[in-house]
């Protein structure tokens, strides 16, 4: 974490600080993706059956989830749990459907004869990781996978772990996958990124997962693109005198179950509320039956502020740059306003961080870190790239070459001076090149 400035610092109280764990990959960590890395590169099929049965005890005859196999899945999927998917499904299409919309071609003409514009244009084949972790995450591949089928990708490959649920497969089909392979952690990530006798190589890899997987994002990028680095889950709530503690208390350790090392946390300008915030949650633990993950992530990461004036506490969100940003305010549609760096924001007390996680529409593939201050979550737009483009009419050489000709012989740069100059003084170059440019 950044440190807090000096000024912001004055102004707050903590009343339960956290004790930050050190998220940097060391270097046994690094060294053993790269093991496996190198391994998938050179060894293909033969050292993802190695890496699977050295870390999930499973080793596959065959890594692609067959035909046959997708339908025993869907037909073994809980009906009600199938009409919770769809409806997921249709929200996160829903949304991102819209946010496509708002995304459009450009052609302009910004000088007489010069014409630019832009394209967008899905991304060919893109990798989706489907974590496994410790619950089935079903809403973790309609995240991942329904933006793809909408931005048009034309080969969407999702790899999850051999031991995943058999309902994360059926999912998987549901939201779009068209290859679905039985592969999990780094060797799954080094599969999509380099191509193996299966597993086909892919140009972009999303979806979170542990730190073995988010290590090998972090080394395989560059041969592909990637989404993010995404860390332990964090959620911060900004409140104000009349927020609910029992509501706050809920939800920072809804957060909190997630994983031991997630980051739940509130600033308020209320001494009393935060008092009454953290007895509420000590209280709720009692009776929570993921206690032991959500209680050692509240006692290590857990973190309550008060904030001398709501001045402070817009600074003091800006400084988190949270995953998850809760306004509970009566002014909660005026703060967010003020506020710049966040993942995604729930406004006012019934947009609960779950409705996003599960099932409103909105993608649950945030920035964690503090990785908010530069980028936002995952959506349609991960999918898509846009691609530039210019045509030059002849009065537009006109116009650009003169000085592109200067600014190419000020830099030295004799051929970029002549591919200029040969399409407006063909007869010239030899003066030109020697700085002899006519008046315009």
């Amino acid at each position: 974490m950044r440190q807090l400035d000096s000024q912001l610092a004055s102004s707050v109280q903590f009343l339960k600080q956290a004790r930050i764990p050190d998220t940097d990959s060391d270097l046994e960590l690094s060294r053993s993706v790269m093991e496996i890395i190198f391994g998938v590169r050179e060894r293909g099929d033969a050292a993802i059956r190695e890496y699977s049965n050295r870390f999930d005890g499973v080793e596959p005859e065959y890594f692609e989830v067959t035909r046959a196999e997708r339908e025993v899945a869907l037909n073994e999927l809980d009906s009600r749990t199938r009409q919770d998917t769809e409806f997921a499904i249709a929200q996160v299409r829903r949304f991102a459907e819209a946010q496509l919309a708002t995304l459009q071609p450009l052609e302009i003409e910004t000088l007489p004869g010069v014409h630019l514009g832009h394209r967008i244009l899905p991304i060919a084949a893109v990798g989706c990781y489907v974590p496994g972790g410790r619950y089935p995450l079903l809403s973790a591949p309609i995240m991942s996978l329904v933006p793809a089928t909408v931005a048009g990708c034309s080969q969407i490959v999702a790899c999850l772990p051999p031991n995943a649920h058999p309902s994360v497969v059926a999912i998987c089909h549901l939201a779009g996958a068209h290859r679905i392979f039985r592969i999990g952690g780094a060797q799954a990530i080094a599969a999509m990124a380099h191509g193996t006798e299966s597993v086909p190589a892919v140009d972009k890899i999303m979806g979170p997962g542990n730190a073995f997987v988010n290590e090998a994002k972090r080394q395989v990028f560059g041969s592909v693109g990637i989404d993010a680095l995404a860390g332990p889950s964090e959620i911060f709530t900004l409140a104000d005198d009349s927020a609910d503690p029992r509501i706050l208390a809920a939800d920072m350790l809804a957060q909190a179950e997630h994983d031991p090392h997630a980051r739940p946390g509130m600033a308020t300008t209320s001494a009393r509320l935060a008092r009454d915030t953290i007895a509420e949650v000590e209280r709720q633990l009692e009776s929570l039956s993921s206690r032991e993950v959500a209680g050692e992530a509240w006692r290590q990461q857990g973190e309550v502020v008060v904030c001398a004036d709501e001045e402070s506490l817009i600074g003091f969100a800006d400084y988190m740059a949270t995953e998850h940003l809760q306004i509970h305010a009566r002014n909660a549609h005026a703060l967010l306003e003020r506020i710049s760096n966040y993942g995604s924001a729930f406004i006012g007390q019934n947009a609960s961080v779950v409705f996003s996680d599960k099932c409103c529409g909105t993608n649950h593939t945030l920035p964690t870190g503090q990785a908010a201050r530069y980028t936002g979550g995952l959506w349609v737009g991960t999918y898509l790239k846009t691609c530039t483009h210019q045509w030059i009419e002849p009065n537009g050489i006109e116009a650009l070459a003169p000085s592109a000709i200067r600014q190419s012989l000020t830099e030295r740069m004799e051929g970029h001076a002549r591919a200029a100059a040969i399409r407006l003084y063909p007869d010239q170059l030899e003066e030109i090149v020697n700085g002899h440019i006519p008046d315009a």
